[in-house]
C-alpha cells in the first residue's frame, strides 16, 4: 500500500472522496459509541458479584473486633497484609482507604501543601511557585489534580522504557519549586509502558533541588496481564531506601479495576516516616474507613494467589477486545503511514500516534460519525499535544461488536484527517 506522504496531489484527491464517503455510510448508520473511558464492562463486574452477599451476618474481623463501629484508622490488619503482598512491602507501611485510589492521592498532596511532609521545611504553600513533572501521554486525572491545586505543570516525555530520565534528572537537580513526579509505572496509562529497571533506580536515586521531591506511584494495574508474560516492575521503595531517600516515594493501588470501581478499596504504601505523618492528619480527617467493605474484599480476593486467578478471568474477558483493536488498525493502517500504535501486554488503553496535526480533526471527524475517544491532548498536561498527534483508545467497556465498529471509524477518520492535512501542504 502506497503510504499517504508518497500520494501526489491527484492520488490524495481521490482518497480524500473514497474516505469521505465511507465516513458518511457510517454517519449514516447512527452510531453511538463511548470509547472515551477505561472503565470495566458489565462481564468484568460480574466477576464480583459474591461482594454483593458478603459479608452476611460474619462482621469480625481476624482480630475479633466488630467491623461495623468505629476505628481501625488504617484498614484492617488482614487488608494491610493483602496489599502488602499485592505490593511486596510490610503490612507497618500500609495505608487502607475508602474506594478511590485517587482520592488517596489528592489527600497526600493537600497535606503537603497544608502541612508540610517528612524531609522538607514546612507547608509547600509557603515556598512559592510549585510545579510538578507530568510525563505525558499520561493519565489526564493525574494531571487535572495537580493543575486544581495550583502547581505548573511540566511535561516530560514518554519514551519505550518510561519516562525521559536524562531530562528529569536536569530539571530536578536544578528547580527547588519542582515537588514531584506523577508516575504510572505498570502498564502506563496510555502507552502501556513497564518502567525499565534502570528508570526506577534514578528515579530514586537521582540528586533535586527540593528535599522533600515526592514520587506519585500509581501502581494501578499491578496485577492487570493481558498476557501470560507479565511484566516486571522494580519496587520503588526499597530503591528510595537504599539510595538514602526513604521518604521520596508514596505508592498506591486499588481494587477499582479488580472487584467494583464505586466500591473497591484503595491503599497507599510508603515509609515508616511517610505513614506516621499520614496517620496523625487521618485521625482528624476521619475515625476510620468502610471496614465491612474490607472484610466483603477479604472474602472474594483472600491473598495474592486469589487475586491472580481472579485477573485471568478479567483477562479472558477483555483480551479478545485489544486483540480486536490490533486486528483492525494493522488491516487499516498498514502501510499508510497514518499511524503508529501501542501492543500492551497489561493494563487498559492503546495508545494511537497520528501524522502531527491530526489528532484533533481524527476525534473531531469521529464524533461526528457517532463515536466518541477520549479528547484529543487529554493525556498532557492542561490538555495540550503540542504535536497534536496522541489519541487513547479504551477498549474495555464497549462490547467486542461496537470496538470492531468504532476501530473501523477511527481508522477510516485517521486517514481523512492524514490526507486532508496532505492535501493542505501541497
Amino acid at each position: 500500500m502506497q503510504t499517504v506522504s508518497a500520494m501526489d496531489q491527484s492520488a490524495l484527491t481521490a482518497k480524500e472522496t473514497d474516505l469521505t464517503a465511507r465516513l458518511a455510510e457510517f454517519t449514516a448508520q447512527n452510531l453511538n459509541l463511548d470509547m472515551t473511558r477505561g472503565k470495566p464492562c458489565t462481564a468484568q463486574l460480574d466477576l464480583s458479584l459474591s461482594l454483593l452477599s458478603a459479608p452476611g451476618r460474619h462482621f469480625n474481623a481476624a482480630d475479633g473486633s466488630d467491623c461495623r463501629n468505629y476505628g481501625g484508622l488504617d484498614g484492617l490488619p488482614e487488608m494491610k497484609a493483602l496489599f502488602a503482598e499485592l505490593l511486596d512491602t510490610a503490612a507497618e507501611q500500609i495505608i487502607v482507604g475508602g474506594n478511590s485510589s485517587l482520592t488517596l492521592m489528592y489527600d497526600a498532596l493537600v497535606r503537603a501543601k497544608l502541612f508540610g511532609v517528612p524531609d522538607g521545611d514546612g507547608p509547600w504553600t509557603h515556598q512559592g511557585n510549585l510545579k510538578f513533572l507530568c510525563p505525558s501521554p499520561g493519565y489526564d486525572r493525574h494531571f487535572a489534580i495537580t493543575e486544581h491545586l495550583g502547581f505548573e505543570l511540566i511535561p516530560v516525555d514518554m519514551t519505550a522504557d518510561g519516562p525521559d530520565i536524562q531530562r528529569i534528572e536536569e530539571l530536578v537537580a536544578a528547580d527547588p519549586g519542582i515537588r514531584g513526579i506523577w508516575c504510572v509505572p505498570k502498564y502506563s496509562n496510555p502507552t502501556g509502558v513497564t518502567y525499565a529497571d534502570a528508570i526506577v533506580k534514578r528515579l530514586a536515586a537521582m540528586p533535586t533541588a527540593a528535599p522533600d521531591f515526592r514520587i506519585i506511584w500509581d501502581n494501578a494495574y499491578a496485577e492487570h496481564h493481558l498476557t501470560g508474560e507479565a511484566d516486571a516492575l522494580l519496587n520503588i521503595l526499597p530503591e528510595c531506601q537504599r539510595a538514602g531517600h526513604e521518604n521520596r516515594a508514596l505508592v498506591f493501588a486499588s481494587t477499582s479495576k479488580m472487584s467494583f470501581p464505586g466500591a473497591g478499596v484503595a491503599v497507599m504504601a510508603a515509609s515508616p516516616e511517610n505513614i506516621a505523618d499520614a496517620k496523625q492528619h487521618l485521625a482528624m480527617q476521619t475515625i476510620g474507613p468502610d471496614k465491612l467493605n474490607q472484610l466483603r474484599h477479604l472474602e472474594l480476593l483472600p491473598n495474592l494467589e486469589s487475586v491472580r486467578a481472579h485477573m485471568r478471568h478479567h483477562a479472558e474477558v477483555i483480551k479478545p477486545k485489544f486483540d480486536a483493536v490490533q486486528r483492525i488498525l494493522h488491516r487499516e493502517l498498514d502501510g499508510t503511514g497514518a499511524a503508529t500504535w501501542t501492543n500492551p501486554r497489561g493494563g487498559y488503553f492503546v495508545s494511537l500516534d497520528t501524522g502531527d496535526g491530526c489528532a484533533r480533526n481524527a476525534v473531531r471527524l469521529a464524533a461526528q460519525a457517532g463515536v466518541k475517544f477520549t479528547a484529543a491532548g487529554a493525556p498532557f498536561p492542561y490538555g495540550r499535544d503540542p504535536r497534536d498527534r496522541n489519541i487513547r483508545i479504551a477498549p474495555t467497556f464497549p462490547t467486542l461488536e461496537e470496538i470492531e465498529t468504532a476501530m473501523q471509524v477511527l481508522a477510516t477518520c485517521v486517514l481523512l484527517a492524514v490526507v486532508r492535512q496532505g492535501l493542505r501542504a501541497g
